[in-house]
């Protein structure tokens, strides 16, 4: 048996066909090997923590596959085609952005036209966020005026 996504068979010593993994994490490599010009624009500003951070692409979380991902400050990069507007994708982006807010992550929607014509302002954007963002839900709420 084959794996979707991996090239591969099971797992060795007899596992009788039981996945490696997660099925997202075979659709993610795949959605790696076929990202779009604007995706694959950012994610060449964006690797090797070039823009302040570390930021992984097309990463599973829970059952959604985001286009990019800063774990060190729980945030998400979506990048947005204009398919985005049409038919029952707009509903399905909100319940995916509120899975993800509600699970503590911050939701950045990008139109892939701002990143074809502004690449520079929105990495500068992006460096500005990961550099100082106004909260780090890790390390709980904001400290009260005068208890800095």
């Amino acid at each position: 048996m084959i794996l979707p996504g991996t090239g591969r068979g099971t797992a060795k010593g007899g596992g009788g066909g039981v996945p490696l993994r997660r099925p997202e994490v075979y659709v993610a490599r795949r959605l790696r090997r076929t990202m779009s010009l604007p995706e694959a624009l950012l994610w060449e500003a964006l690797r090797g923590s070039r823009a302040g951070a570390k930021f992984r692409r097309q990463h599973p979380i829970g059952p959604y596959i985001v286009d990019f991902c800063c774990r060190a400050t729980s945030l998400v990069i979506e990048v947005d085609g204009e398919v985005h507007g049409r038919g029952d994708l707009p509903e399905r982006d909100a319940d995916r952005d509120r899975f993800l807010a509600d699970n503590g992550y911050r939701v950045w929607r990008i139109a892939a036209a701002e990143i074809l014509h502004n690449l520079d302002s929105v990495i500068a954007a992006i460096s500005a966020d990961v550099a100082a963002p106004l909260h780090h839900a890790l390390h709980g709420p904001p400290p009260r005026a005068g208890e800095d």
